[in-house]
């Protein structure tokens, strides 16, 4: 008989962290909580999931995340819509600042260039950070195999189709180039 594991806090109140002692944790969601997972990302499947690391105070007020992320993802192909399945295994950093650095007076507001600095707020949800950093590790455009996107060509009864390099910019130009060429 199997002994359930008991469920690890995952929404870590601030105030109650102790800055002396890092807090290590181990996050590995269950089937209903994987499923829900996928639903939420657009997968047809997740498998796998792991998050694991150590949140430590950096610092007098500020945190510093530091984990590693493992899934195992399943995504329709790009051009065939099969299922096409990816291995992710990457660190994740997060810095919980207490007092984020504020924009230089009279200039855009730009993305920061440290891009793992968030707000320290009341509490830190691993699972939050969990889904986020499986969210931006995806792969954009998945594909299965040697998939090619074809070329789709269509036009009247009789009439010439139109092709993808009939519409090239250039494409006129280095037509003509070759009958001047051939004249030559």
């Amino acid at each position: 008989m199997m002994t359930e594991t008991p469920r690890q806090e995952t929404r870590l109140r601030t105030a109650t962290l102790n800055p002396r002692h890092p807090h290590d944790f181990d996050l590995r969601p269950d089937g209903p909580q994987l499923a829900a997972l996928a639903q939420d990302l657009g997968l047809l499947a997740l498998r796998k999931l792991r998050f694991a690391g150590t949140l430590a105070a950096e610092g007098s007020s500020d945190w510093r995340l530091e984990a590693e992320l493992g899934a195992t993802v399943t995504q329709p192909c790009v051009v065939t819509l099969e299922p096409v399945s990816t291995r992710i295994d990457q660190p994740v950093l997060r810095r919980f600042l207490a007092h984020m650095p504020e924009p230089e007076a009279g200039s855009e507001i730009e993305m920061p260039e440290d891009d793992s600095l968030e707000p320290l707020g009341a509490v830190i949800d691993l699972e939050a950070v969990m889904a986020e950093a499986l969210a931006l590790a995806l792969p954009l455009y998945p594909r299965k195999g040697e998939a090619e996107l074809g070329e789709a060509v269509f036009a009247e009864p009789g009439v010439t189709p139109m092709t993808d390099e009939d519409t090239k910019p250039f494409a006129g130009l280095a037509a003509l180039k070759s009958k001047l060429d051939d004249k030559d």
